[in-house]
């Protein structure tokens, strides 16, 4: 594909594969912070193709996984209220509540609507007027810039019968509690580009600063991955901690400065509950007080949840990069796809989906060899 194939070229791959294989002198620890990523190294086998003095940890890089089960319950409290149109993304559908998800609530007769936009909600609101339209708002920074917009034109259009269940989280102060924990092993950062394309980078300057480590705002592709990877290293083996950006053709230090004034103007900054590990300060977005009519929590007089999760789940230790999917005792066993102990295995983009999907059910991980790049194309 045009403009595709240049990034999943196995040469240019190979090359940075030699390349970090030169430069390395000593065993680093590497942290990607994006789901998608993560999917993109374990689908080619990025990591077994690294030196064995380089790892690689998944980060909590996911905002299906890391959205709460108070966030699911009361999702599935509005969602089984008459009169209501549940609006949400379909891999929210299956993320386990503390006693059912919302695929049940559907099965049980609330209708719930899967949708593709935020928009689409906005539309279905229009065209059913008699009915609360409520669209589940998850995501991190990406995803704030569209859930804004619908909330925007709402209030313009003057819309009554639409609110959103605000689940917005934030990725530098998650980024934060693990670079600040005792335990942390992470010697360098990739930063998920998508996150940095809305709000630029300034944020991740003054992490590489506080806690002098590289970060390299880095791509989806293979050879993003890579180059990524080489960049942190390099910096590493010269004693460096600075904000690089490997995604320049999509990324700018400073962001949109349109998608920003735009979340500014809908959302104010508060504290978020982050499923598997804790309260984090100033790690979500909620509606602000100009907006406050279309908050669903408000709307519908939801209590505050107060939720113990499973100790079987260790998805928490999963997100902050203390364990990897395969080290659950659970993993491939009573955890799978089709039943889900937690939102690791059931989204699009949590690790422990991907270890199922890309690596041996059994645990042991598979060994790509060097021919197998071509995967790639």
């Amino acid at each position: 594909m045009k403009y595709l194939d240049e990034y999943r070229d196995p040469q240019i791959a190979h090359g940075y594969v030699r390349e970090i294989a030169r430069i390395t002198t000593r065993p680093w620890t590497i942290m990607e912070v994006c789901g998608g990523q993560t999917h993109a190294i374990l689908k080619y086998g990025i990591d077994q193709l690294l030196p064995d003095k380089i790892s690689l940890l998944h980060g909590p890089g996911c905002p299906v996984c890391v959205t709460s089960v108070e966030f699911i319950d009361k999702a599935i409290d509005i969602a089984s209220r008459k009169n209501v149109i549940f609006c949400s993304f379909g891999d929210m559908l299956r993320v386990p509540g503390s006693a059912k998800d919302l695929l049940a609530a559907k099965a049980n007769g609330a209708d719930i609507r899967t949708v593709y936009s935020p928009m689409d909600a906005l539309t279905i609101a229009k065209n059913n007027s008699t009915k609360e339209v409520v669209f589940f708002a998850i995501g991190f920074e990406t995803t704030a810039p569209a859930n804004g917009m619908a909330v925007y034109q709402a209030k313009r259009m003057r819309l009554t019968n639409f609110s959103i269940l605000c689940a917005q989280v934030l990725i530098p102060p998650a980024i934060e509690l693990i670079l600040s924990s005792p335990n942390n092993c992470v010697n360098g950062l990739l930063a998920a580009g998508h996150v940095c394309m809305v709000m630029g980078y300034t944020e991740y300057e003054q992490l590489a600063l506080k806690y002098n480590i590289p970060i390299v705002i880095t791509g989806f592709e293979p050879s993003d991955i890579l180059q990524g990877i080489y960049m942190t290293v390099l910096q590493l083996e010269q004693h460096k901690a600075i904000v690089e950006n490997q995604y320049s053709r999509a990324v700018k230090r400073e962001g949109n400065s349109e998608t920003k004034r735009l979340i500014e103007e809908v959302f104010r900054v508060v504290d978020r509950r982050w499923r598997g590990i804790a309260e984090i300060k100033s790690s979500g977005l909620s509606l602000t007080e100009k907006y406050a009519e279309f908050d669903a929590e408000k709307r519908f007089g939801l209590r505050n949840y107060s939720i113990d999760e499973s100790n079987e789940c260790i998805a928490g230790l999963v997100l902050q990069g203390i364990k990897k999917p395969d080290e659950c005792p659970a993993f491939a066993q009573r955890c799978t796809p089709e039943h889900p102990l937690g939102a690791t295995m059931v989204s699009a983009e949590g690790a422990c989906a991907a270890y199922y999907r890309y690596r041996q059910t059994s645990g042991k991980q598979s060994h790509m060899k060097e021919g197998q790049i071509n995967d790639f194309t």
